[in-house]
């Protein structure tokens, strides 16, 4: 597999992947998921998560902020 020279993306930073079990690059957003399975609630159980994807393998991590 080659490396891209391309400069990193404003959303992308290096991060341990434990799949690739290296430091590689990801790209990372802030996603608001809602956690509540009932219907009443879910306008109240709206969290949001930082979620990365390593650009080399695929693996995706979602970890919720409030538990950062």
């Amino acid at each position: 597999m080659s490396k891209s020279k391309s400069s990193p993306r404003y959303n992308e930073f290096a991060e341990e992947c434990p799949t690739c079990e290296s430091r590689t690059p990801h790209q990372v957003s802030i996603e608001i998921k809602t956690e509540s399975r009932k219907r009443e609630n879910r306008q109240f159980s709206r969290e949001p998560y930082r979620v990365t994807q390593c650009t080399r393998c695929g693996e995706e991590r979602a970890q919720r902020m409030n538990d950062a």
